[in-house]
């Protein structure tokens, strides 16, 4: 099981966490001003708050039909959502950044990948400027694409219990991987229960299986950061807590309509979901001085990023299926609003 959850783990983290190329970047952009890198960083993590939550709903049921008392199944799954177009890019001239801090004219191009843009392409470099709008001298890039597709793992038990409902569990303890990866930690809950025994006279044969589920599930993440001055003198100050400490959620209500033909189910649902992001890059900061002549000098600054947001909200349909062979293998694909779909697979046992 430790070996599961570490595979879990270490998927999440290539989605969640920054490349090593984009950190140092991820330190400027701190170090430019806290309500600039709100915005910069909010636009740069979008699809990837948005596609993660579409894959903490998924993968829950790939059938109607509720199991037996005290019978239980076991599964791994990944979900993979990709990002619509409209956001691969964002355009930094209309993020409403301050005057600190302004497209430079070095820059190849006001256009900036997101998480799930291009890993290739040219990338804006911002200039980091005083007051009065006339640059420090400091300039940075801001962090390329990192992957196409937003991964998402799951770990899941479901066991049924009394009155034809079925109780499933998704967790994995808090996980250090390492200082530069950070640590994680899953926990979700979910409850679906057969409508079918309302419809149809109990020993009657079923056309269908047709139940409700709802569904939570939340993952917690924490990263050590090291941003230090860059050799300019400033006042004295602890900067041994900084850190990033997210938390990603995810909720959605089912229903869902089956039929089993011999090893062969497969099923549709409809439903609504939320996903919510709660991101906070926590600690004492180094900034740069934005006076007039104080070019060589920091301030600091505490807790200079918050993100708290509903990524999203609407209707999503599934179609899928589960073949069992003894070996349970699992597939389904996912349309959901704001053109975040995703595709589910995964693979378990049970009885």
């Amino acid at each position: 099981m430790k070996k599961i959850y570490s595979i879990i783990t270490l998927l999440f983290l290539t989605t969640i966490a920054l490349t090593a190329n984009a950190q140092d970047d991820f330190s400027a952009l701190i170090k430019s001003s806290p309500g600039d890198a709100t915005k910069l960083f909010n636009a740069y993590g979008a699809p990837l708050f948005k596609g993660f939550g579409v894959g903490l709903n998924s993968g829950w049921n790939n059938t109607a039909k509720t199991k037996k008392f005290l019978h239980f199944d076991v599964r791994i799954s990944v979900a993979v959502a990709e990002a619509p177009t409209s956001d691969k890019t964002f355009d930094v001239t209309k993020l409403g950044l301050s005057k600190n801090l302004t497209l430079d004219n070095s820059s190849p191009t006001n256009i900036a990948q997101t998480f799930a843009g291009d890993k290739n392409a040219a990338q804006p470099v911002m200039s980091i400027n005083d007051n009065t709008g006339k640059s420090t001298g400091t300039t940075f890039q801001l962090p390329q694409g990192v992957i196409k597709y937003v991964p998402a793992p799951n770990v899941q038990l479901t066991i049924g219990l009394v009155r034809n409902t079925d109780l499933t569990i998704r967790a994995t303890p808090t996980i250090k991987i390492s200082d530069d990866a950070g640590s994680v930690g899953v926990f979700g809950f979910g409850i679906k229960h057969d409508l079918t025994q309302y419809l149809i006279k109990k020993g009657a044969i079923r056309p269908f299986d047709l139940a409700f589920a709802v569904n939570y599930n939340r993952i917690k993440y924490t990263k050590t950061l090291d941003v230090q001055p860059d050799g300019t003198t400033g006042p004295s100050a602890d900067f041994s807590t900084q850190h990033i400490d997210a938390a990603l959620s995810g909720f959605n209500l089912q229903a869902i309509i089956s039929k089993k033909f011999l090893f062969f189910t497969p099923f549709v649902s409809v439903g609504y979901q939320t996903a919510s992001t709660n991101l906070n890059v926590l600690g004492n900061y180094p900034v740069q001085s934005t006076d007039e002549g104080q070019n060589d000098k920091y301030v600091v600054i505490t807790d200079p990023v918050h993100i708290n947001q509903t990524s999203i909200s609407g209707l999503r349909g599934d179609l899928g299926f589960q073949i069992d062979l003894g070996i349970r293998i699992y597939a389904s694909y996912s349309i959901s609003g704001g053109g975040y779909n995703s595709a589910n697979a995964g693979i378990g046992f049970g009885f």
